[in-house]
């Protein structure tokens, strides 16, 4: 029997594919309909859908953040094709009840669960790193990214047209898609970690905690990764209140609000794919830095302040070109830490990526719904983007006082 790590594996990388588009697409799938699904569950107005809209998010990012490294490391022991599996049939359950749901409790129990189950981006990399050959280890994480950025491109779009005939149905769509890859994944998915190279469950190193306090381990870059934290928090901003912001500043319905986010999404992912590789050359990594936060404030005080739709469309493709920010800060960090160190500079990264996507959503829908309630002294629906402003402000006065101090450690 050949080794399937060696064999074809064109079938069980396609489920591997979608496994991390469905991940990407629970997040962005709901949000074009969370508005009038909260506001129908509560009786409620905006305001309030939007602070619980905040907390939903949060808790969703919360459980990514405690449990991905757990179910990485639960597939260490168990090998990856259980891990994965167990995943998308969990989700697929969880979606039929949180599609069911007649409580904003059910609701959160639902984002919980969804959180545990959706993390398996660290299993889907391993299977990835498992069968691949070590020189072709980067080109197959690339599809993974792919895979992810076509899943926030269609979410939204999707969600946006199934929530425009009932704001349950991209709940549905999302539980159907699950339960069909999960049936895809039980006839193709080989194992790819040979019993022989499993390791021993270690809860020490099974959770976040030890990441995060790897930052002392890379001397002077403390504040740089504090930058990268400021900007992570302001940055999502966008997938935090879009769907609020919209309705409230220009009376977007779900089908509108799906097509700007995955009109954003596309847009990001032709900046990542092909702008950033012209522009990063040119600039070097310090000035990109300084170039993409520069921009990406603008862009916020924009949104923050427009007062037609044509607008938005008009800042999209501009405020995309602010992603170069993440690529730069990477080269940046990268002269921080040693040659050893680069993968632990990584894992510290995933960390403070995961944080911000907890205090995000808390901080801006909050900002939304202190400036649309009832008795606000000044109806302003872009507030969470001009909080978000000043945040990225904060982030170049901090890059411009400590970039470059940091001596590469060779």
């Amino acid at each position: 029997m050949s080794d399937p790590v060696k064999a074809p594996m064109r079938l069980p990388t396609l489920f591997i594919l979608t496994t991390v588009s469905i991940d990407a697409m629970g997040i962005g799938l709901i949000l074009p309909v969370m508005p009038d699904l909260i506001a129908e569950i509560r009786g409620t107005d905006l305001s309030d859908a939007a602070r619980w809209g905040g907390i939903l998010s949060a808790t969703y990012a919360i459980m990514q953040f405690l449990c991905a490294p757990t179910l990485g490391s639960l597939s260490d022991r168990f090998g990856r094709r259980p891990i994965l599996l167990i995943s998308m049939a969990v989700l697929a359950v969880d979606y039929v009840v949180m599609s069911l749901a007649q409580t904003i409790w059910l609701l959160v129990i639902g984002r919980i669960i969804a959180g545990i189950a959706a993390g398996t981006h660290a299993t889907a990399l391993a299977y990835m790193a498992d069968i691949s050959d070590p020189g072709k280890r980067a080109q197959n994480f690339g599809l993974i990214s792919a895979g992810f950025g076509m899943g926030f491109i269609l979410g939204p779009l999707l969600g946006g047209v199934l929530g425009d005939i009932d704001p349950r149905a991209p709940f549905v769509a999302a539980a159907i898609a699950s339960a069909a890859n999960f049936t895809f994944g039980y006839f193709v998915l080989p194992e790819s970690l040979p019993a022989g190279k499993r390791r021993r469950f270690d809860p020490a190193r099974a959770n976040p905690i030890g990441g995060l306090k790897q930052i002392e381990a890379l001397p002077g870059a403390a504040p740089l990764l504090g930058v990268m934290m400021i900007y992570n928090i302001a940055n999502f901003v966008y997938p935090a209140v879009w769907a609020y912001y919209t309705q409230a500043a220009f009376g977007w319905d779900s089908r509108m609000v799906g097509f700007s986010l995955a009109s954003y999404g596309l847009a990001m992912a032709v900046v990542q794919a092909g702008l950033i590789r012209a522009i990063l050359p040119r600039l070097g990594s310090i000035r990109a830095v300084q170039f993409g936060l520069v921009l990406n404030a603008v862009c916020l005080i924009g949104y923050g302040l427009i007062s037609e739709a044509w607008m938005v469309w008009a800042l999209i493709p501009i405020s995309a070109l602010g992603a170069i920010v993440a690529p730069a800060m990477q080269g940046v960090l990268s002269n921080a830490a040693r040659d050893d160190q680069q993968g632990e500079l990584q894992g510290v990264l995933a960390s403070i990526s995961s944080l911000s996507m907890v205090l995000s959503p808390l901080v801006m829908t909050q900002a939304f719904f202190w400036a649309t309630r009832d008795g606000a002294a000044l109806f302003l629906p872009g507030a969470p983007f001009l909080v978000a402003a000043l945040l990225m402000s904060g982030a170049l006065a901090l890059f411009m006082a400590h970039a470059g101090k940091p001596a590469p450690a060779r």
